[in-house]
């Protein structure tokens, strides 16, 4: 596996301090936000400096029940070449169910949501990312992922799981070790026991992430400081394995670059503890991580996961009942985070609406949310929450109604409206007649 080293997230708001940043070797991007034939000038001057750039993904979805994308697949395949990148990476998670195979609505999660730790799970997984490796150009890599609820009638610990999937496919990992920790809090699981039991030569790289903790639950922000439970977690990581790169993740709320290279050094400063713990040690060599061939999923496994996975997603973003064993509260905590996300990526996506809609927009989209389960992707959402605050007459201010209602013709149809004078011009006189 190449020697990657310490990096850091590339996202757009701190490009330009990345880029300046002494020691970083490497950066991850996320696949979705980069399009292979408008590379960010950021981008191509690192690539054009000899910086590795990695493409993560986030919306393939490997731990689903349905088989990967072959659209989504394809364009993580274009990133990964356009970037000249040694491997992608993905997590072990779903992100949307029902569908065809469960004859029920397809459902969007908007969100990296955990797999159930069953045979049927690690079956349809297996195979989904045997289907993945053979679509993409490099090898591929699949991060552990954090939750705030378990599934009941797990068959597998998480090392055991990542074990198998590890064995059976040859696929790598990416251990997040904020994800171990937030796992430790959410789910009483011991992240030194999930290091005992991973096949550790199969790590291709190690995430390093901040978040934090509110009634009893701790959520990963990717928006705070790295608290040093998670750099113990490195630790005891590096001293068991010299992990091949270690990257920090920050997707908001981004500091001074003097505070980003400050978590790098303490970062370096684990791994070289670890290290150093390691090396002190008296170990036996680790067998190779052997793949053995994975059987197919069958369809009726495809089918038992598929429906649990849509039962548990519409108690999630529909309201339906909880499905029996899950924790009420804590899924009620996992829905209202599902919906926080959807108002502040909205948000992104379409910053017009906060600043048409005011103070009214959050509680709006969260009351909207409620009732209406995302079934497309953000911009989509987007588009469906005017529309329907349209439909229902608001907002109440008609300066604001009215500049919504422009803002929904202008993106709702199949291709934006002509801006051409006469055309603009038409429609100024329209809205001058409709208002007299």
């Amino acid at each position: 596996m190449e020697r990657l080293g310490t990096g850091i997230g590339w996202r757009p708001e701190i490009a330009e301090a990345v880029e300046r940043m002494p020691g970083v070797d490497w950066v991850e991007a996320v696949a979705e936000n980069v399009c292979p034939g408008h590379l960010p000038e950021s981008l191509r001057r690192l690539r054009e400096r000899r910086v590795t750039v990695i493409p993560h993904g986030v919306s393939l979805g490997l731990g689903g029940a349905d088989r990967p994308d072959e659209h989504r697949l394809t364009a993580l395949a274009e990133r990964a070449e356009a970037l000249g990148a040694p491997l992608v990476t993905e997590h072990i998670a779903f992100v949307r169910a029902g569908g065809p195979l469960t004859a029920s609505p397809l459902l969007e999660a908007g969100h990296l949501l955990p797999v159930p730790r069953t045979r049927d799970a690690l079956d349809v997984l297996c195979e989904n990312v045997r289907i993945a490796q053979d679509a993409l150009p490099v090898p591929l890599a699949v991060e552990n992922i954090a939750a705030l609820i378990s599934w009941p009638g797990e068959e597998l610990t998480e090392g055991q799981f990542l074990y198998e999937l590890a064995d059976r496919t040859g696929v790598r990992l990416l251990i997040d070790v904020a994800n171990l920790h937030t796992n430790h809090v959410n789910r009483g699981e011991d992240p030194a026991k999930a290091l005992a039991e991973l096949p550790l030569e199969a790590i291709a790289y190690v995430h390093v992430a901040g978040g934090f903790a509110r009634d009893g639950v701790w959520h990963d922000s990717h928006a705070h400081p790295v608290p040093q439970p998670v750099l113990d977690i490195l630790t005891d990581l590096a001293a068991r394995v010299s992990p091949p790169g270690v990257l920090l993740e920050r997707d908001e709320n981004f500091p001074e670059p003097a505070v980003l290279e400050g978590e790098l050094e303490a970062i370096r400063a684990a791994v070289a503890k670890g290290r150093a713990i390691r090396e002190e040690t008296v170990t036996e060599a680790a067998e190779a991580v052997v793949g053995s061939v994975a059987a197919p999923a069958t369809d009726a496994a495809r089918q038992r996961l598929g429906l649990a996975q849509a039962a548990l997603l519409s108690a999630l973003v529909a309201g339906t009942p909880v499905p029996e064993g899950f924790d009420r509260v804590r899924l009620g905590v996992q829905a209202r985070a599902l919906a926080g996300k959807r108002a502040d990526v909205v948000a992104k996506v379409a910053p017009e609406l906060p600043v048409i809609l005011k103070e009214t927009y959050r509680p709006a989209f969260l009351a909207y949310a409620q009732r209406h389960p995302m079934t497309g992707g953000y911009r989509r959402d987007a588009l469906d929450f005017a529309g329907r605050l349209l439909l229902d007459g608001r907002p109440e201010d008609g300066r604001a109604r009215r500049e919504l209602r422009e803002w929904w013709l202008e993106r709702s149809g199949p291709v934006p409206r002509s801006q051409r004078p006469a055309a603009r011009m038409a429609r100024a006189a329209r809205r001058v007649l409709l208002h007299r």
